[in-house]
């Protein structure tokens, strides 16, 4: 089964073709990271324009890479949900025009669960059950996956996701947008024991996270020093502060999984792709006998690839969309659409 792909939740205009879930026949990219750096962030209202101009040659270019037609896809897979609403509207409504004009199947995907579907091509025999840490700019979960399409919250963050904190350090300390990544770059040439920062915990919900205090604490850090004439090293700040968000993500993790029993850990999302994050999941995996799942580094940020995977599995369970699909800024990833007759 061959699915045409679509992704626009942020500021990545994205077009795949997939086969059965797991095979990747082309996946196009365009990203507006050059356009939104200049403002520290990505602004929504120009991030839909670009969406609007690029996303049909993105999509040709996709389908010319996999050497097909429309006439040979099974159908139109596209996130409709979590994200930016004008930049989902622009894929959404792209994917409605498509549809409608070929007859194809709309199969409409979760953003979160496209992101835990990158899994699925990178290692290609990964099947659930399974825990999965979903970490990127907006989101930061725990989540149990039980089959392809069921999936249960155990804990979220409370206030910043993971990702976020990331960015808005970066930010503070004077680094260009996207901040997480030059973050952690600069964080191997420091010396994380030069700060100590604190360690948030959400009192009753031992899976939750919280990174909103973390992440003021390092700016009061960088106020106060920069009133009093100190200089600060960047390299170990980054160091103390990336270790402080992977030891909240790493102890939130490891209660779930020896709580649940579950013997596979999978992390997905743009923060997946944080060098210190893979390298202390591997140490506890190995440590406790898990088995642990990333994906590549290709697929740890937005991607259209990852949408067709994750419609695979929801067009076998028969979630399929007609043209009244609207886009949705905030949707849990354990909504169903089925059950909602939507």
């Amino acid at each position: 089964m061959r699915l045409l792909a679509i992704e626009s939740s942020c500021d990545e205009t994205a077009a795949a073709v997939v086969e059965d879930g797991r095979i990747v026949l082309s996946s196009v990219i365009a990203s507006q990271i050059e356009e939104h750096k200049k403002y520290g962030g990505v602004v929504p209202e120009i991030a839909s324009r670009r969406h609007s101009e690029a996303i049909v040659q993105v999509t040709r270019q996709a389908l010319e890479q996999a050497g097909c037609v429309l006439q040979d896809l099974d159908g139109i897979a596209v996130t409709y949900a979590p994200g930016l609403i004008g930049a989902l509207l622009v894929g959404v409504n792209f994917a409605k025009g498509l549809a409608l004009s070929t007859g194809l199947p709309l199969i409409p995907v979760h953003h979160l669960r496209a992101h835990i579907a990158s899994n699925y091509i990178t290692t290609p025999d990964l099947k659930p059950p399974f825990l999965c840490l979903v970490v990127s700019g907006g989101h930061t979960h725990l989540i149990q996956v039980e089959d392809y399409t069921k999936l249960s919250i155990l804990g979220h963050t409370r206030d910043d996701a993971a990702g976020e904190a990331f960015d808005k350090a970066a930010r503070a300390m004077g680094m260009p947008y996207p901040g997480g990544v030059h973050l952690d770059k600069i964080a191997e040439k420091g010396d994380p024991s030069q700060f100590v920062l604190p360690h948030p915990k959400v009192d009753g919900c031992p899976y939750d996270f919280s990174f909103s205090g973390l992440k003021t604490a390092v700016i009061n850090l960088i106020h106060n020093a920069s009133q009093k004439g100190d200089a600060l090293s960047v390299a170990d700040l980054s160091a103390s502060f990336r270790q402080a968000v992977i030891d909240c993500l790493t102890e939130r993790v490891i209660r779930a999984m020896e709580d649940t029993g579950h013997k596979k850990l999978v992390v997905a999302g743009g923060v997946s792709a944080n060098s210190l994050l893979r390298r202390r999941f591997a140490q506890e995996c190995e440590q406790h006998g898990w088995s642990l799942y990333v994906p590549e580094l290709n697929l740890c940020g937005d991607n259209a690839a990852m949408v067709g995977a994750q419609g695979y599995y929801e067009y076998q369970a028969g979630h399929t969309a007609g043209m009244d699909l609207n886009a949705c800024a905030a949707m849990s990833v354990s909504f169903d659409r089925a059950a909602s007759g939507n």
